[in-house]
């Protein structure tokens, strides 16, 4: 096997486990799961794991960084918006978050449960909220250019932000619905976040 085929290989069985691994973290959850449920899911030899992770707080770490590189990814596209001031940005930022947390729900609820026992991923997954709060902030400069006064500091604004989206998320996408509530529509749940962040910035509606 050439050293070409041989990191090919690597690469492919890498990808394999942390597939089945976001498979396996939806079925038991993050704390339940077992090394060996990942590699029997993978249909890998219990061993492989350990020629590409540490552990499975290692592989979450990789998890993460996927999730790290998508996010930054979307922010390179023509349609993404960062004027503040203009409900359309932060409706697409909104739609972003909402439909990234539904496309990867599981690997969200593993990355919060690993920091719950864990404190050195809990650092890590601090870092990574930082990095992508740090990101959004220059958004909220149009906000305060156009006369607009925030509820807090821009790191503050942001991070309310971010923990109202995530938890609605949460709360809708994760959890069985309360009793006689109707759960909302994707572009409801877009919507209703939009109008509530930009007021929340701005003080006013659209």
């Amino acid at each position: 096997m050439t050293a070409t085929s041989r990191r090919d290989k690597a690469a492919e069985t890498e990808t394999a486990l942390k597939e089945a691994a976001k498979r396996v973290f939806a079925a038991k959850g993050y704390l339940n799961t077992k090394i060996t449920d990942i590699t029997k899911e993978a249909g890998r030899a219990a061993g492989s794991f350990y020629n590409h992770f540490a552990s499975k707080e290692e592989l979450l770490v990789a998890l993460l960084a996927d999730l790290s590189a998508a996010s930054d990814e979307a922010a390179t596209s023509e349609e993404h918006l960062s004027d503040f001031s203009d409900p359309a940005a932060v409706r697409w930022h909104v739609r972003q978050y909402w439909n990234f947390y539904r496309a990867n729900a599981p690997t969200m609820v593993a990355l919060h449960q690993a920091a719950m026992v864990n404190e050195d991923f809990a650092a890590t997954y601090a870092s990574f909220g930082v990095t992508e709060a740090v990101d959004v902030e220059g958004h909220l400069e149009y906000v305060t250019a156009a006369g607009y006064r925030l509820p807090a500091s821009p790191q503050l604004s942001i991070a309310m932000m971010y923990q109202l989206i995530h938890n609605f998320a949460q709360m809708w996408l994760l959890s069985p619905p309360p009793a006689d509530w109707e759960p909302p529509t994707d572009e409801e749940a877009v919507e209703a976040l939009t109008r509530f962040v930009y007021r929340g910035f701005t003080g006013r509606d659209y």
